[in-house]
């Protein structure tokens, strides 16, 4: 029963977590409250998003659980560097964005969000160095519970299920321009194109 708990609070905090960044719920408050709430929005998001996921980590902590693994030395001082090279790309995938634009601090103290495509850095080799840092930070953990497996495997579905719906919007915003790059890119690992089809007929 944990196991089902946790993929299903996943699941409810993926389906909140992307009804609230789509086009469309933004674009409703706009109605109702005016430009104004462009000012709070990506701030008020990304809040809500982190503390709303920390019921996730607490069943996952709370419930009962049993182990499946641990690596052993030497082995898991290459998984450390790994979950190491993964921050990093975590870190340098925002700084190549506007960062303070990304967590909200820009819009929150009235300074304007510009929506712009980013294809330097590490977006010249795939197009979500985001999400790549993060599936390679939470799949390298050292060590692994039945609990924590569960939540790992449902975010990775919510990552790819995502991915897709952001492409889309993405699509949206920038047109031919963003399926130009699209085309020539990866969407999470350099030198693989899958899932470029399925994109390409929406």
């Amino acid at each position: 029963m944990s196991i089902f708990w946790l993929v299903l609070s996943v699941i409810v905090w993926g389906i909140v977590h992307s009804w609230l960044a789509s086009l469309r719920v933004k674009e409703s408050l706009r109605r109702v409250f005016g430009k104004s709430v462009d000012r709070f929005y990506r701030f008020g998001y990304n809040v809500f998003s982190v503390i709303s996921f920390l019921p996730v980590l607490a069943l996952m902590v709370l419930l009962p659980d049993r182990a499946l693994y641990s690596i052993p030395a030497p082995w898991v001082y290459l998984t450390l560097l790994g979950q190491a090279l993964a921050a990093l790309i975590l870190v340098v995938g925002v700084l190549q964005t506007d960062t303070l634009a990304f967590i909200g601090l820009k819009q929150l103290f009235g300074g304007e969000e510009r929506s712009a495509l980013i294809t330097h850095g590490l977006y010249r080799f795939v197009r979500h160095p985001l999400y790549t840092g993060g599936l390679l930070f939470i799949w390298l953990a050292p060590s692994m519970t039945a609990n924590r497996l569960a939540v790992t495997v449902a975010a990775t579905l919510y990552i790819l299920v995502g991915a897709y719906f952001e492409e889309r919007k993405l699509l949206r915003l920038f047109g031919q321009d963003y399926a130009a790059y699209r085309s020539v890119t990866p969407m999470l690992a350099p030198g693989m194109k899958w899932g470029k089809k399925s994109f390409d007929r929406h």
